[in-house]
């Protein structure tokens, strides 16, 4: 979906943002994943996970989110005339670092939100090349489509790879190959996971979440913290 001058300017643009790396962010320490730096003292420990509040930081993030050609397929997914752009999740630029960077297990990303529907599309945009060496995403395909019992989950609402029953769904993984420009929409029910990055360059993605305008934020939660965007 991007390429040319349009495509290195985001791509220079994460680079010179994370060297300067004003807040808000999320450091890898913060989260304790495996791999992660131990605390925010030892070494690593303010390796940046995510740049947050992407759209306010800078316009070309804000013009790449509302694209017309995003609203245009989000439309189409939803069947929804009218697209909102959540600015609490994710709009972040994400980043993973080839020293520091940790391994995310199986999860919902609704698990975060709050939402009347669970009826939400993340847009991800590689700014350069993921496969599962660089921290790639695997996810496993329609289950956003499956039904759970509450036990197939641990305390942190990560999908267990230790139960027994678990293990033929995430047998079915399949990993993400992402080109720069490639873009991957997925629903915020898939079960998604990504290692840490093994090769020698830090890995930047930018990553929007939608919903259409039938679904609203729960009133008082986080979800409602900051104002969306009507595409």
């Amino acid at each position: 979906m991007l390429s040319g001058t349009t495509l290195e300017a985001l791509q220079r643009l994460a680079q010179s943002s994370l060297q300067q790396c004003p807040d808000p962010v999320e450091l890898e320490a913060n989260l304790g994943y495996p791999g992660a730096p131990e605390s925010l003292t030892t070494a690593g420990g303010k390796t940046v996970r995510r740049l947050l509040c992407a759209t306010q930081r800078d316009s070309a993030w804000k013009d790449w989110a509302t694209n017309p050609l995003i609203r245009q397929s989000l439309q189409q997914l939803f069947n929804q005339p009218d697209i909102y752009l959540s600015q609490t999740h994710h709009n972040c630029l994400m980043t993973k670092s080839p020293d520091y960077s940790s391994d995310t297990g199986w999860h919902q990303d609704i698990r975060y939100w709050s939402f009347e529907r669970p009826e939400l599309i993340s847009v991800w945009l590689a700014l350069g090349q993921e496969q599962p060496e660089n921290g790639g995403m695997w996810v496993i395909p329609g289950s956003h489509n499956w039904h759970y019992s509450a036990e197939q989950f641990d305390q942190k609402k990560f999908f267990r790879d230790d139960f027994s029953p678990n293990q033929a769904l995430i047998a079915q993984q399949q990993a993400v190959l992402l080109n720069p420009g490639d873009v991957l929409f997925f629903d915020c029910k898939l079960l998604h996971r990504a290692s840490r990055n093994h090769s020698q360059q830090t890995k930047f993605s930018l990553v929007f979440t939608y919903h259409g305008g039938h679904n609203k934020p729960v009133a008082g939660t986080r979800s409602t913290q900051l104002e969306e965007i009507l595409l």
